[in-house]
C-alpha cells in the first residue's frame, strides 16, 4: 500500500470519533467502526489496515467526489465493495443511490472530530525531500 494511501487512512482516523488507540496482539493499533455497518476495523499506527478496512469515497470519484477528509471514511471491504457495485455507478441518475450517499455523509458529519482536539491523533509522517 502506498504511503499516500496510508496517510489518507490516518487522516480519516484523525477525524473519526469512533477510532481510538487500543492494544492489539501485543501492539498499539487504531480501532474504529465501519461507516456502513459499524463492524470493528483495526488499523496499524502507520495506517496499514490490519482488518479488512478500506478507504471509502462517500461521493464517488466518478461523480466528482474528492479525496478531502470530509468525503473519505473507513469501511469494511464487504460494505465498500457492495456500495460500489450497487450504487456508485448509478449515483448520477438513481435517487436511492443519492439518498444513501446523503445518509453516509450525515453519519460522517456525526462522527467528525477536530484532529487538533485529540492528543491521541495519529502521527503524521514527515515529508521526504525529493
Amino acid at each position: 500500500m502506498s504511503r499516500l494511501h496510508r496517510r489518507r487512512i490516518l487522516d480519516v482516523i484523525a477525524t473519526d470519533a469512533t477510532f481510538e488507540r487500543v492494544p492489539h496482539r501485543g501492539q498499539e493499533a487504531w480501532q474504529g467502526k465501519c461507516l456502513h455497518c459499524n463492524a470493528h476495523l483495526v488499523v496499524a499506527l502507520d495506517g496499514e489496515p490490519i482488518s479488512r478496512a478500506t478507504l471509502e469515497h462517500i461521493i464517488p470519484r466518478t461523480a466528482g467526489g474528492t479525496n478531502a477528509p470530509e468525503n473519505l471514511a473507513l469501511a469494511c471491504a464487504r460494505c465498500n465493495q457492495g456500495k460500489g457495485a450497487r450504487h456508485d455507478r448509478h449515483y448520477p441518475r438513481d435517487a436511492r443511490a443519492r439518498e444513501l450517499v446523503e445518509r453516509l455523509l450525515a453519519r460522517r458529519r456525526e462522527r467528525w472530530r477536530d484532529p487538533e482536539a485529540d492528543d491521541d491523533e495519529p502521527a503524521r509522517e514527515e515529508e521526504e525531500a525529493p
